[in-house]
């Protein structure tokens, strides 16, 4: 699961002109380049005609029952991966609350191995985006991206899974599409288009 990510708020720029979105990105002077649960991030979305960016926190806040009678417990989900839950398949399935989350690169942790990671990028790509989904909250606006089967270079360091990555070409298939369209998109990214390190 990943949990921890890497972004480089000096490249969110050039990105956002490759991708032709028509808002300025603001100021993320503020965002951490490490990105962890619960920090702001950036994300980008369509919101009816315009293409915007902005921060929301990383982790939908999930109330679940606590193990104590009557008791509750607030979890914040970062990764889905059960994409037929009726919970998340609502958001997927509504294409303005789908959005695109950039990221230089994103970690793994290594089996046995404490608090030590396996970095994954894409290749030729300053900034690459996972597939993401939003709700506005009580605590404001949060994201989660979408998990997949591991690919053959991340399944041998990482077997349970990995994050939905998307080609530039199906940024807007997956922020407009239908639900099945979306849904096509959550497979693993090629291996031969990434690095580990």
């Amino acid at each position: 699961m990943c949990n921890h990510y890497r972004n480089n708020p000096e490249a969110i720029p050039s990105w956002r002109e490759y991708i032709a979105w028509d808002q300025p990105t603001g100021e993320f002077s503020e965002i951490k380049i490490d990105i962890w649960p619960r920090y702001q991030a950036i994300i980008a979305r369509i919101d009816g005609a315009s293409k915007i960016m902005e921060t929301m926190q990383w982790g939908v806040p999930l109330k679940m029952a606590g193990k104590r009678p009557g008791t509750t417990v607030t979890k914040r989900i970062t990764n889905v991966r059960n994409l037929n839950s009726p919970f998340w398949r609502s958001m997927i399935a509504s294409p303005k609350q789908r959005c695109l989350v950039p990221f230089t690169e994103f970690a793994e942790p290594k089996i046995g191995a404490g608090r030590e990671e396996h970095w994954f990028r894409v290749t030729n790509a300053p900034v690459s985006a996972f597939a993401g989904i939003w709700r506005p909250t009580e605590e404001g606006d949060a994201f989660a991206f979408l998990t997949c089967e591991p690919n053959p270079l991340v399944a041998p360091l990482h077997p349970k899974a990995m994050p939905v990555i998307l080609q530039p070409d199906d940024y807007e298939k997956w922020l407009t599409g239908s639900l099945d369209e979306a849904m096509a998109l959550a497979a693993p990214f090629p291996s031969q288009l990434m690095a580990v390190g």
